[in-house]
């Protein structure tokens, strides 16, 4: 059904530059956020449930991970996600992605593609407001291609311009949900 990954996930995810200083390397870096992701991916949402489906594991998945010995609680999660250059995780993930879907041949069909903006619950400050992010999705697949956050000082219109600049549009075609309606 999909294409294999070119290469694991873990080659990938060692890409992103380990934030953490020379005392505070006890865990394996790529070993950490392959099991991040991997938790995310069997629906784990914060910090405590990803170390419960850590601790949950068998030892010989862990080893399969990276790991030499028992993974990070849940202040070790958190610490190292806190520290995290969400970009170039971010970047990571879609190549990752780009590489498990494939590029669509000339004699595909369409693959249709969502997008979408969303405020994400919880995130409201008083001066700044809720976050907003723009996000492009495989209809198909349900993976986000690339996201964006919208400024407080603008709207979806201007960022969704930027966003598909960055996209590469070959075989696919592009629906927006509810975004250019007229009120």
């Amino acid at each position: 059904m999909f294409a294999t990954p070119r290469r694991d996930l873990r080659e990938y995810l060692a890409q992103v530059p380990d934030p953490r200083g020379r005392k505070g390397k006890r865990h394996v870096f790529t070993a950490t956020l392959t099991a991040v992701v991997c938790a995310m991916l069997q629906g784990c949402r914060g910090y405590e449930a990803i170390a419960q489906w850590l601790a949950e594991q068998p030892l010989d998945f862990l080893w399969t991970l990276g790991f030499t010995r028992r993974p990070p609680k849940e202040t070790g999660v958190r610490r190292l996600l806190s520290r995290l250059d969400v970009t170039a995780f971010e970047a990571a993930l879609s190549r990752w992605i780009g590489d498990v879907l494939g590029s669509p041949s000339a004699t595909d069909e369409l693959r249709p593609t969502s997008l979408d903006g969303k405020t994400l619950r919880g995130t409201w400050h008083r001066f700044d407001g809720a976050v907003h992010l723009l996000a492009v999705v495989d209809a198909k697949t349900k993976c986000v291609l690339h996201q964006r956050q919208v400024p407080s000082d603008t709207n979806e219109h201007l960022v969704a311009l930027d966003v598909l600049k960055d996209l590469v549009l070959t075989g696919r075609v592009i629906r927006a949900i509810e975004f250019f309606t007229m009120s």
